[in-house]
């Protein structure tokens, strides 16, 4: 878990999806917004293969990953001394809200996985500011949960689960830069 960006009493972690690492656009610029705004940010690697679906149903799936990241991300905040933590997480990543919600961590949620899944949960105990991005192309997404939950949500209409828009480069980019600014604004709130 490299640091990066200079030293600061605020750390945001950055939590990766499945098969999305922080090098990838979303947690990148995310990293850039943070850096801006002052805090330094840790790349989290999980430390062993996440769970496979194994031919479990996706809730199953989906509460085992929960289970697993959970157990790592409060290893992480157990070891911090820093007084300000934040958590940026993409997908699989996003299933720390948990966490968030029992430490009153502010976070980001990047294409969080709200159907059929027991996310929505525990974004609806959370007391810190957290912030939604997702799109209604997506199959993991639901605009209703989000939009109930009462917190910003910034929503894309035909990005996929890495929110981008296949085989059209520019208007992924364009997804890109919308939710990164949507990030900036979010961010400059803390």
């Amino acid at each position: 878990m490299p640091d990066r960006g200079s030293p600061s009493p605020r750390l945001a972690l950055l939590l990766p999806g499945l098969r999305y690492s922080p090098e990838r656009p979303l947690l990148h610029f995310a990293r850039a917004v943070l850096h801006k705004h002052g805090w330094t940010t840790r790349e989290v690697r999980w430390p062993e293969r996440p769970p496979e679906p194994a031919g479990q149903d996706w809730h199953a799936w989906s509460t085992r990953l929960r289970t697993f990241v959970q157990a790592h991300v409060s290893r992480l905040l157990d070891q911090e001394s820093t007084p300000d933590i934040a958590l940026v997480g993409k997908s699989m990543g996003a299933f720390a809200a948990g966490v968030a919600a029992d430490r009153s961590l502010p976070a980001v949620w990047l294409t969080p996985v709200l159907r059929d899944s027991p996310l929505p949960a525990d974004l609806r105990r959370a007391t810190a500011p957290f912030l939604l991005v997702g799109s209604v192309a997506d199959p993991s997404w639901d605009p209703g949960i989000a939009r109930d939950l009462g917190r910003p949500v910034h929503e894309a209409r035909d990005a996929d689960h890495s929110m981008e828009i296949a085989d059209d480069p520019v208007r992924s980019v364009e997804v890109l830069r919308d939710v990164t600014a949507a990030v900036d604004a979010f961010v400059g709130t803390w």
